[in-house]
């Protein structure tokens, strides 16, 4: 079992950056792939980014974030990050935490434990 809780959404304007911040309990957490989904409203959740770094990062990106999105964690404190770049309106969304045993993924249904979520809102 492993407990997620985002934090540091805002309220940004068009063009700024937030960077939001996953905990994660547990003591495997370096076995786990990491994951950011969001869900605007009105519209599916979807992928942004994932991580894997048991031994090296891996990562991949949705393709509307590639580029301005960086994911980094820090094992030691079973914390990823998501740092949001060049915000744009339609980038408002609740941002959600998730993570899946083993390797990076795209497919919410293969992630196994999910936070509450953060809300990110982005002004023109």
């Amino acid at each position: 079992q492993m407990v997620l809780v985002e934090s540091g959404g805002g309220l940004v304007q068009a063009g700024g950056s937030l960077r939001l911040s996953c905990a994660a309990s547990g003591r495997t957490f370096e076995t786990y792939a990491m994951g950011w989904f969001r869900q605007a409203p009105g519209k599916e959740r979807e992928f942004v980014g994932s991580i894997y770094s048991p031994n090296g990062t891996n990562t991949i990106y949705s393709d509307s974030v590639k580029g301005r999105f960086t994911i980094s964690r820090d094992n030691a404190k079973n914390t990823v990050y998501l740092q949001m770049n060049s915000l744009r309106p339609e980038d408002t969304a609740v941002y959600y935490c998730a993570a899946r045993r083993g390797t990076v993924r795209r497919s919410i249904a293969l992630y196994e434990y999910w936070g509450q979520g953060t809300q990110v809102t982005v002004s023109s």
